[in-house]
Parts: structure tokens; sequence; C-alpha cells
């Protein structure tokens, strides 16, 4: 996600490297090239035009202190007009209705049945509440079955009648039954249709009319680049939504979409599809996309990220094993299966300051673990407890068992044995200078 875009970003910088001081010259020629690296985003000419001329102005008209570089200075102006040209603000969505009754539109193939899965298992694990999710895609062939599938997965119930092909009484005849049953939320999945469909479009606005949603979202394959941003003014016009979903943007996609959407139909973008999880979806920070942009990471997220998956219970006990050297295979199976949880690998990486480059190139995904995980389920549960029960015996009918190569179940208990043993270090304090001083008194 944004790869390009941040290399290209960052070799325009390179041009104010070791200038006193920023000119008309330099300036120019540092953001001839940003918007040369917009262009490539598939961001529209005036925008990027439009961008690089504020940041002129912002860098030619403010004093450059002493203390700070130019590319440094230019790099923080470009880093507050991304934020501001994708939003300045995260927007919340609108749940305050009883029910809340959010509807979802797009166009074919955009993901909206997926996001509208992963919108009430979002709304049913961080706001604590009790959504309902109607099947309004009366059109597409399995798109009920799908949803059902869906809610089924996350405990949410799936409002559908199969036989009616009128999904604006689907979607009045589902709102009664969630006043009935207390549902707090009520989501409202519609069939795909493109902008130039009328009739299509008027059946949008019929259920928007009759169902009077508190929220309008706009879901959008962010893979399509400016496209997308064409069709969401097309359809902002008919349905006045009140903010854009951007899937598959951990994709291969420029970020096009991302970066101006917002400036064309003045619409936030509140929520980003990542991955094909359940669990793969990400409220919209501005700022924190500007700061994974320009390279310098998303540690806030990352750590949020990883505050929904840690029980602190869990901790603690782990705590308390790891001080008496008790730490085995099923502590690290689980701390690997919360790991899992949080998403795509690379997608977290690249959250690191300085890490995205890094592993631009390098495959690194989920699917990594399944060796480790192979040979830990091919131990036995005696030896999983007690790892140092495994010899050379037990490791070849391991190798055999997980399917790979002697060389890597040796390698995964070297690297088991080290980490047992720094994990130990941290969680007796025994690590660090604090702990050499330590010692030293002694």
């Amino acid at each position: 996600m944004f790869d390009n875009l941040s290399e290209r970003l960052e070799k325009s910088f390179k041009i104010l490297k070791g200038e006193g001081k920023i000119t008309e010259i330099n300036i120019a020629e540092a953001l001839k090239d940003v918007r040369r690296a917009l262009l490539d985003a598939d961001v529209s000419f005036k925008i990027a035009k439009d961008f690089t001329t504020q940041v002129k102005d912002k860098a030619i008209g403010e004093d450059v202190l002493k203390s700070v570089k130019p590319k440094q200075q230019i790099i923080k102006i470009v880093h507050d007009e991304l934020a501001a040209l994708m939003g300045g603000e995260q927007v919340d969505i609108n749940l305050k209705g009883k029910p809340a009754i959010i509807l979802i539109a797009g166009l074919q193939g955009s993901g909206k049945t997926t996001f509208s899965a992963k919108l009430a298992n979002y709304i049913k694990t961080k706001k604590g509440k009790f959504p309902m999710i109607v099947a309004g895609d009366v059109y597409r062939p399995a798109a009920i079955e799908q949803l059902k599938v869906l809610g089924e997965k996350i405990s949410v119930p799936v409002f559908s009648n199969l036989e009616s092909k009128n999904p604006v009484q689907i979607a009045k005849d589902a709102i009664k039954e969630a006043k009935i049953k207390g549902y707090d939320v009520v989501i409202i999945d519609t069939a795909g249709r493109l902008a130039v469909d009328e009739q299509m479009m008027n059946e949008i606005a019929a259920i928007k009319k009759e169902t009077e949603p508190h929220e309008i979202l706009f879901v959008v394959d962010s893979m399509t680049g400016q496209d997308a941003v064409n069709t969401a003014k097309e359809f902002n016009d008919r349905l006045d939504f009140d903010g854009v979903v951007l899937t598959k943007l951990d994709g291969d996609t420029r970020g096009g979409a991302a970066l101006t959407i917002r400036s064309v139909v003045n619409k936030p973008v509140k929520f980003v599809g990542t991955g094909e999880g359940i669990e793969g979806l990400d409220v919209f920070y501005p700022v924190r996309m500007a700061d994974r942009i320009l390279g310098m990471g998303d540690i806030v997220s990352l750590v949020e990220k990883a505050q929904e998956q840690i029980d602190e219970d869990e901790a603690r006990r782990l705590q308390k094993r790891l001080a008496k050297n008790q730490f085995d295979f099923n502590d690290f199976l689980k701390q690997l299966q919360q790991i899992k949880k949080m998403g795509n690998i690379k997608d977290l990486v690249s959250m690191i300051p300085g890490m995205g480059k890094m592993v631009k190139n390098i495959d690194v995904n989920n699917d990594s673990f399944k060796g480790i995980e192979a040979i830990i389920y091919s131990m036995t549960p005696e030896e999983r407890s007690n790892p140092a029960l495994i010899n050379g015996s037990r490791r070849k009918r391991i190798s055999s068992g997980s399917g790979t190569e002697l060389q890597e179940v040796n390698k995964l208990l070297k690297q088991f044995g080290d980490t047992k043993k720094m994990m130990k270090m941290v969680a007796t304090g025994n690590v660090g200078p604090a702990a050499k001083n330590k010692k030293k008194r002694r």
C-alpha cells in the first residue's frame, strides 16, 4: 500500500538534502518530482497541481528554523497537506438511532457484502452493540447465502426473504423486526449498481427514502483509482452519502482514491478494508495515513491492534511462566495465533518507522507461519510442555510428521530456546544497564 508513492516522495525530498535554505529554485525542482509522484499514484492533475502549489506557498512563506533542515521542513509541510487532503480529522460512524440504520451502497464487486459483515463485527466487538444485517441484494446469485455464512461466523443475525424480490420492502420489514427484537443497529446490504443504470439508482434512492438511514456509506474498490473517485461523485449527487469505505487498500493499489476522494465529494473516508479476514477493517485516520505514506510508520495503530488481541489475564499468566522458566510451545503457539489475528504481517511490520521500505520486496504473509505451526502440531502434548525431551529421534519424527526438513525443526528449537532465554530476562528485569548495575552492587 502506497509503496511506490512513498519511494517517489523520498527521492523528491533528496533534492533539498544539503541545502542551507528553501529557495524558489530548489523548492520548484523538488515539488516537480512530488507532483509526478502524485500523478503516478493516480491522483488527478488538478489536485496534484493544487497540492504542490499549496506546499510551495507555505514553504516559501515560512521561516526555516536554524535547528531544522530544509528537507525536514518540506517533509513536515507535505505531511500536513497530505493529512488535510485526506480530511484532516478522523470522523466516526453515526450510531445514534434506535435502531441506528446504516445503508451500504456501491458498484458491483466493490466488496459491499463482505464489508457489511466486517462492519457488523466491528460494531459488535468495538462498540458493544447488537447489530442485524439485511440481505438486500436480491439479484446476485448466492449473495444472500454468502451473507448468512458471514453472519453465522460472527454470530450476527441476517434478515432475508427468499420469496421477495423487493429490496425496499425487505429493508422495511427488517427494521420492524429489529425494533421488536431489540437490535441496536440495522446494516442494509444492497445490490451493486452502476451510476448510469437509472432503474437501479432509483431503487437505492427509494430504499433511502423509505428507511431514512442515519448513515449512508459508499463502498468503493480502491484498486480502481480515479475511476472510483468519479463514481463516488455520481453516487453522492444521488444519495448524499455520509462517508466512504475503501476496500482492498492492502492490495496492489497506487493510493489515488484514498488521497483524493475527500476533496472531490467533500465526504470523509471512514473505514478501509485490509485483508480477507472478518477482522480486516480499520478506522481511517488521515494523519496516521500521512505518516505511513512518508515512511514514518504508524506505531499508534500497531499498539491499538496489539491491545485488541492481548488478554490482560493471559499476559499476566504468561509473565509468571516466563519468570519461572516455564514458557513452552503451548504458550508459543498462543502468541503466534494472537499475532495472526492482528492482520497482515507485512502491513504490521510497515507500521514500524523505517521498516516499510525494508520489507517492500520481501514476501511476508500469514502463511509464513504454517511451517512453524505444522512442526508444533506434530509434537506430542508432552513434548510441547517440555521441549527438553525432544532428542534426535523425536526431531526426525516431528520432521516427518510436519512435512518439513530436519534442519527446519532444529532451527525452530534453537530459536525457541534463544527466545525463551531473552523473554525470561525481560520478564525478570535481568537485561539492560539497570541489570548490570544490580549485578555490580552484588
